[in-house]
């Protein structure tokens, strides 16, 4: 009897162990933490821009790390540069299409809970951040143009407003330029042709910008019109590299974009796993004209995906 009864119970613990399996085979896919790993994470971007060509060498960065750690890379662009209500909107929609993770260069604030955890570029918030020490890198740039010794005022350009990195380093470098006695004038030129008039206005010696596109402008705008002032930005793009090789811009205050994209994936990924994860602050070095032929400085301009 005993033993009828022993047999019975293993049988009875068989049927609820496979009941048990069954039920955690269908139920698997639901799981969260089963799904990243069976599934690559979905990562949208977001940039501020409406082409993103300033964010090529990042874009580099994110390709590399979404093969590496099974991510899906999407990229969306704006269609009015440096939109912030556009860009909390495509947040949103982005969050709402399935994106596990949100990767955002500001325009401007962000919105209060998107749907979806969010990495910022280029400024401090979100669940984490990749940029540099934005305050560190203003001072830096202030200083490169008190080496050249301006004789006149010097122009602060502050080409996106809402952006809290971009104002970060302008604050930082008026303060540092303001302690040397220098004379500062700030402006910041909204729409199509406002900086090249700016530029063009303006009677001081030196010009601090500082984000790739505005750094961009502005040498081309210097070249196109022979504009005198000495130009101080920040980048490491294409034209930016161009740019320091024909003198049409001093110095340029860069680190590595290909470095910035993989980790703003990295940290996407880590995210949507539940890990805990955020990087330090980028280093950066202000770059000369001069500077630019150097090995590893090639690198940096010039990186390729392996």
């Amino acid at each position: 009897m005993k033993k009828q009864r022993s047999n019975a119970l293993w049988q009875l613990l068989v049927l609820v162990a496979l009941a048990a399996a069954v039920a955690l085979t269908l139920a698997w896919p639901q799981l969260p933490f089963a799904r990243r790993e069976g599934e690559p994470v979905e990562v949208s971007v977001i940039l501020r821009s409406t082409d993103g060509s300033d964010w090529a060498n990042a874009r580099l960065g994110m390709e590399q790390a979404a093969g590496e750690l099974r991510a899906e890379v999407r990229i969306v662009t704006l269609s009015a540069e440096n939109d912030a209500a556009e860009q909390a909107r495509l947040m949103g929609y982005e969050a709402q299409r399935g994106a596990d993770v949100l990767v955002v260069i500001p325009a401007g604030e962000l919105p209060a809970g998107p749907g979806a955890p969010v990495i910022t570029l280029e400024s401090a918030g979100g669940a984490a951040s990749v940029c540099p020490d934005n305050e560190a890198l203003g001072r830096a740039l202030a200083a490169a143009a008190l080496v050249d010794a301006p004789a006149g005022p010097v122009l602060l350009v502050n080409s996106v407003p809402g952006s809290a990195g971009v104002s970060a380093r302008l604050a930082a470098a008026k303060a540092a330029l303001e302690e040397a006695g220098a004379q500062v004038i700030e402006t910041a030129p909204e729409g199509e042709g406002a900086l090249e008039a700016a530029l063009a206005g303006t009677d001081a010696a030196a010009v601090l910008l500082f984000e790739p596109s505005a750094t961009e402008a502005a040498a081309a705008a210097k070249e196109k019109l022979g504009l005198a002032p000495a130009l101080y930005g920040v980048g490491s793009t294409g034209p930016i590299a161009a740019a320091l090789e024909r003198g049409s811009l001093a110095a340029s205050a860069v680190w590595s974009d290909f470095a910035a994209g993989y980790l703003a994936v990295e940290g996407a990924v880590r995210t949507a796993r539940g890990e805990d994860w955020q990087p330090q602050p980028l280093a950066f070095s202000i770059l000369r004209g001069e500077d630019i032929y150097e090995p590893d400085n090639q690198k940096l301009l010039f990186p390729v995906a392996s």
